[in-house]
């Protein structure tokens, strides 16, 4: 049973011609998206979004807190259903998936980064980066483990792999949850201010790794930040504001003195 109806389709906007025109395909694309909560008094979000993100491309979402980031980011990783409009992930409609199908999609397609990192203190670091193969799978392949283990010496953490969390500083921490979010080889990653809680310098760095993953993986990235200069690093720079989300000018779109690239 499907968790939303989904809408006709309708001519798509200007973002959407242009990730066609680009050549690569449409990895999130969203059609008159609309959030309301409901309660004594309805609270309106989300109030008829439009975006398309290509495969490979690094989004920054902006905006003022309470505008409806997390909650757009949610809807896009099929953890909230949406009031209304549609929903496409690698060209698959959310409103016409089940409960199982959204599940498997969950952990096939996208892969999520949080502001805190959210790993188990009772697993190692690999064990914690293997987690979305195993809950998958049950046990993972040698050759998962291996890429998963090549993926960990890459961000640095080579010499963490039976280290525990709480032996490991909270940026070593924030490099494991990467990892985990790449360890099914996802398409899409979905990272809700993943540098919020670390210094500037490992902020910095952990933004750095994200972009290498986006530009070897091809996976694309939609990041919330209300770190400007890490916001200007990204390919395009999305505000939501108002319910809606709006690009920003290009005239504004620079990397600032200093920003990971």
């Amino acid at each position: 049973m499907s968790r939303w109806a989904p809408e006709p389709p309708r001519p798509f906007w200007p973002n959407g011609h242009e990730a066609a025109r680009d050549g690569r395909p449409i990895a999130i694309e969203t059609r008159g998206l609309r959030k309301t909560y409901l309660g004594k008094v309805p609270v309106p979000v989300l109030h008829g979004v439009d975006l398309a993100v290509r495969a490979g491309e690094f989004v920054a979402l902006i905006g003022q807190s309470g505008s409806g980031k997390s909650t757009l980011l949610n809807i896009l990783g099929a953890l909230d259903v949406p009031t209304g409009g549609t929903v496409l992930i690698n060209g698959q409609d959310l409103g016409r998936l089940d409960d199982d199908a959204l599940a498997d999609l969950r952990s096939q397609e996208i892969g999520f980064i949080f502001q805190e990192h959210y790993l188990l203190d009772e697993f190692t670091c690999l064990e914690n980066a293997l987690m979305p193969v195993t809950i998958h799978e049950g046990d993972a392949s040698d050759a998962q483990r291996q890429r998963v283990v090549g993926l960990l010496q890459r961000v640095g953490l080579g010499d963490q792999l039976h280290k525990h969390p709480d032996e490991m500083s909270g940026g070593q921490n924030q490099r494991c949850a990467i990892v985990r979010a790449l360890a099914n080889a996802p398409r899409i990653v979905l990272a809700d201010e993943p540098t919020g809680n670390l210094d500037s310098t490992t902020g910095a760095e952990v933004f750095a790794l994200m972009r290498q993953m986006n530009r070897e993986s091809g996976v694309a990235f939609m990041m919330i930040t209300h770190d400007d200069r890490l916001a200007r690093a990204a390919d395009r720079v999305l505000l939501i504001e108002d319910g809606l989300v709006h690009e920003v000018d290009e005239t504004l779109h620079r990397p600032g003195p200093g920003a990971a690239r």
